[in-house]
């Protein structure tokens, strides 16, 4: 599930620190942090110590971030937004592309995010895609280099001011695996033809970052949820359809001189919309804490956290144990079910009051003793584990794919495995799910991980079923088309 946010350019007037302690405390587990002059200089001899430093400590605390490229001044204090990459001087935007990229590494950020510039007047459509392709080929080189996906922004008055032309660039480069798009919902409703919600479908598996505002057609003005025409909950429910799990952040960037409030409105709004969008379960889904019997177990974890071991089987009773995404995924293999997600609450509870060891033990207890919706529960809450237990974490995907528990095959190759299974295990794991039934929607990292060695084992897979003459499952066909 995507993480919202809210971008530090909204909160332009406060220490940066100060914002990021606002946005968390409002309850939003993401920020999209704009590198300026007083945000995070990408220009201070000290920015990668800074950087990393920042980046642990929103780490610690769960929250996610991507860096916004997008500063006024930054780079002339006489001309707004320039040079860009379409202007004369495009290796000064280029050099602080390759910075933003450096510092997302050293922050763990998702992406970063920017844009193509104002084609000057003196310039013509040929030398300004010229220029575009140029320096973004030389972008994506220190991208390829530090493996950080960076995110195109369709901006109105833009060069590239159009989704399709976004779209295009990133083909006629060869789709570069780091070429994301970075999609602001409120530009569909300004310059596209096309909605909101349907931008995203376009976009789908691109996408890198979102943000999020209102708008009205033909105005390039950044509002607040209701004051344009924004479907907000058809579009979040959009972005759970595709499966997006990245950032989105509010944007809201001439709002600074009232921003805790306009934040706070923001959160309302958003929480407000995931309701509409996705009931009833929206309680778990944003993480807000108004369940009952959950913001109880979640005390008691962590003031007696052997308290999980009665607990953590109870959760389905208490809860329920519907699938999240009822249209989309009836068995709740992809997205998960509503006592998965508690269950993860109840583990990230525990991993805030444990040390690594003693939460190895006690979570590997809870798989080895737990009936199928247990072992769910703590495969899907394996991100919540510290590096030291990651080996343990291991062992226990790897019993799960040794199983034909479609649950359980789906939960073992969720984000944790993405990040940490071994290449060898990964492609047999996502083979397992062909053989078993389970989408491969469910496995992440899908895009990113899949590489020959996979596609060969895939091929031979269908090779198989055709000579046997048996259907070939449709995810595999659609993974060898699209690779």
């Amino acid at each position: 599930m995507f993480s919202l946010g809210y971008g530090t350019n909204g909160f332009a007037n406060h220490r940066l620190e100060d914002a990021l302690r606002i946005i968390a405390d409002i309850g939003y587990r993401a920020v999209a942090l704009t590198l300026d002059h007083h945000h995070l200089d990408p220009f201070d001899p000290n920015v990668s110590k800074k950087a990393s430093q920042l980046g642990s400590l929103l780490a610690s605390n769960g929250i996610s971030v991507v860096i916004e490229t997008g500063a006024r001044y930054l780079l002339d204090p006489n001309r707004k937004h320039h040079p860009t990459l379409v202007s004369e001087d495009t290796e000064v935007r280029i050099d602080f592309l390759h910075r933003a990229i450096r510092i997302a590494q050293d922050m763990g950020a998702e992406a970063v995010s920017y844009w193509s510039g104002i084609k000057p007047s003196d310039v013509d459509d040929k030398t300004a895609h010229q220029r575009m392709l140029s320096g973004v080929e030389k972008v994506l080189v220190e991208a390829d280099r530090r493996q950080v996906k960076i995110g195109l922004e369709p901006e109105p008055g833009m060069y590239v001011q159009h989704l399709a032309q976004a779209l295009a660039l990133r083909e006629e480069l060869g789709n570069p695996e780091m070429f994301g798009i970075t999609l602001d919902v409120g530009h569909c409703i300004a310059v596209e033809p096309m909605n909101a919600a349907e931008c995203i479908r376009q976009a789908a598996g691109l996408l890198v970052n979102v943000q999020l505002d209102d708008m009205r057609p033909g105005v390039h003005e950044h509002l607040e949820f209701g004051e344009g025409e924004l479907d907000l909950a058809g579009t979040l429910a959009a972005l759970a359809e595709v499966g997006y799990e990245g950032v989105a952040a509010v944007e809201l960037p001439r709002h600074s001189h009232a921003a805790p409030e306009v934040a706070r409105r923001a959160w309302t709004a958003l929480t407000s919309a995931l309701s509409a969008a996705m009931p009833p379960f929206n309680w778990d889904v944003v993480g807000d804490m108004d369940h009952p019997w959950l913001v109880d177990a979640e005390r008691r974890v962590r003031s007696e956290p052997a308290a999980i071991r009665a607990l953590f089987p109870a959760v389905g009773r208490k809860v329920g144990r519907d699938p999240l995404r009822p249209e989309t995924d009836p068995q709740g293999l992809v997205h998960g079910t509503v006592d998965d997600l508690a269950r993860t609450r109840l583990l990230a509870a525990l991993a805030d009051v444990l040390s690594p060891e003693e939460l190895t033990e006690e979570i590997t207890e809870l798989y080895r003793y737990g009936d199928d919706a247990e072992r769910r529960g703590v495969l899907r809450g394996l991100p919540a584990l510290p590096p030291q237990a990651v080996k343990a974490g291991l062992e226990l995907v790897q019993d799960a794919l040794r199983t034909n528990d479609i649950r359980l095959v789906a939960a073992a190759l969720g984000s944790f495995a993405g990040a940490h299974l071994d290449e060898h295990s990964w492609r047999h794991g996502v083979l397992k799910c062909l053989f078993v039934g389970v989408p491969l929607a469910a496995v992440a990292d899908l895009e990113r991980r899949t590489d020959p060695e996979l596609l060969r084992m895939v091929a031979d897979y269908a090779d198989e079923r055709r000579a046997a003459g048996r259907e070939v499952p449709a995810d595999a066909v659609r993974l060898l088309e699209v690779n």
